[in-house]
This record gives structure tokens, C-alpha cells and sequence, in this order.
């Protein structure tokens, strides 16, 4: 029984986080790679059916694809993902206004920043290609 709320509990929040990751493809202000990654992460846990669909979309695939295979993003993903990061971090360090608080905060988004830096900057024209070469190589190699 705790299995079946729980499937059905990731199903919504993947979902949830799915539409949020659609609206971020039309909407500069929202960050797209994040919200799908989190819902391909619920998707695999609770729906094997809803994880290769999410994975083989023909326009939302692609960021999830390129991050897991080649640890990249685009650079407007990037951008996004930083400024709306601080935005909040600095928000919560203004309303809580404690020393020990703001510190945490502080070093959690310096390395979260840190490891968006990191990742590979790849255009969305790059992903497509890679991701196109991939797919033609590996049913090269099953045929």
C-alpha cells in the first residue's frame, strides 16, 4: 500500500516538475534542465513507462539526454539556473538574517554554482547534433 502512494505521490511531483521544465523552454525566466531532471529522477523511481518517455520527447529529451551523457547544458540553462539560485539564496538570507544561516546558504550556492561553472556549455543546436550521431551510431551497431 505504501509502495502504491508513494509511486503515485513521484508520479505527481514528476509531473508537476515536468510542466514546470516545459514552461522553461518558452520562459527565459525559469530554468529548464533542472525540473526535468528532477522529474526524469521521479519518473525512473515510480514509472519506467513515463522515464523513456520523458527521456525520447522530441524537444524536452535533449536536455536531460545531454546532461546525463555528456554532463552539459546550454548556456542560457546556465544564466538561468545561477541568477534565480542567488535571487532566492540572497531572499532567504535577507528574511532569516542570521550570521550562521547566511554562511550555509553562502556555501551551498557557491558550490552549486561552482558545479553549473563546470558543466560543459553546449548550444541546443550541438545537443541535437550529438544526440542525433549517438542514436544513428548505436542502431548502426544493432543492425
Amino acid at each position: 500500500m505504501r509502495n502504491k502512494i508513494k509511486k503515485y505521490v513521484f508520479i505527481f511531483l514528476g509531473t508537476i516538475f515536468l510542466i514546470l521544465g516545459a514552461i522553461g523552454v518558452i520562459l527565459p525566466i525559469l530554468p529548464t534542465t533542472p525540473f526535468l531532471l528532477l522529474s526524469a529522477f521521479l519518473y525512473l523511481r515510480s514509472s519506467k513507462r513515463l522515464y523513456h518517455w520523458l527521456l525520447n520527447h522530441k524537444i524536452l529529451g535533449i536536455y536531460i539526454y545531454s546532461y546525463i551523457t555528456y554532463h552539459a547544458i546550454d548556456l542560457k540553462t546556465k544564466i538561468t539556473s545561477i541568477s534565480l539560485l542567488w535571487m532566492t539564496l540572497i531572499i532567504s538570507m535577507i528574511i532569516v538574517s542570521h550570521i550562521y544561516i547566511t554562511l550555509l546558504l553562502t556555501t551551498i550556492g557557491l558550490a552549486v554554482s561552482f558545479h553549473l561553472i563546470l558543466l560543459k556549455t553546449l548550444s541546443k543546436a550541438e545537443m541535437i547534433r550529438k544526440r542525433e550521431k549517438n542514436t544513428y551510431q548505436m542502431n548502426l551497431k544493432n543492425h
